[in-house]
């Protein structure tokens, strides 16, 4: 088994403790929600970025299917967007709100750059890392801004723009 793989499974099973461990059962509704919207903005964006030539993934599952990453774009990414989403720190000040976005974008992107880095599940062809660290971003706040309009969450007191 090479250390790709292992790396693959691994973060398979992370996920899926992620969302066993920070899924209150009360909001597996919300969950199910937030993991499908964002299956559909990585899934869509995956597939773009690969067709275009900016990345590569040469060691990925369902390999004959498709040539984006099935493994990050289909499930790891929608699950940590799950625990991003659920445990959003609504009604604090925009510093810490800022923050949640900047911690998840920068660790994601960090974890991206030692893989390309260092194994074969991805290469960056036309590609830079903020580019990653940006996409993070935005798909963050989009999920987090369809996230409040789907269940029309109620504003906290000093919401901020980033909520």
């Amino acid at each position: 088994m090479t250390k790709e793989i292992v790396i693959l499974a691994s973060a398979w099973i992370i996920a899926a403790i992620m969302l066993l461990g920070y899924v209150p059962k009360n909001k597996i509704r919300e969950a199910l929600v937030i993991f499908f919207f964002k299956q559909t903005l990585t899934w869509v964006i995956g597939l773009v970025v690969v067709q275009c030539g900016l990345l590569e993934y040469p060691v990925r599952s369902f390999s004959h299917a498709t040539k984006s990453s099935f493994d990050f774009e289909y499930f790891i990414y929608p699950s940590i967007c799950v625990v991003f989403n659920l445990h959003y720190p609504e009604g604090k000040n925009l510093l810490r709100q800022f923050w949640h976005y900047f911690s998840f974008c920068t660790v994601m992107t960090l974890i991206e750059v030692l893989c390309e880095r260092h194994t074969a599940i991805i290469n960056y062809l036309h590609w830079e890392w903020y580019f990653t660290w940006i996409t993070l971003f935005i798909t963050f706040y989009v999920s987090r801004k369809f996230y409040v309009w789907f269940f029309r969450l109620q504003p906290h007191k000093g919401k901020s723009a980033l909520a």
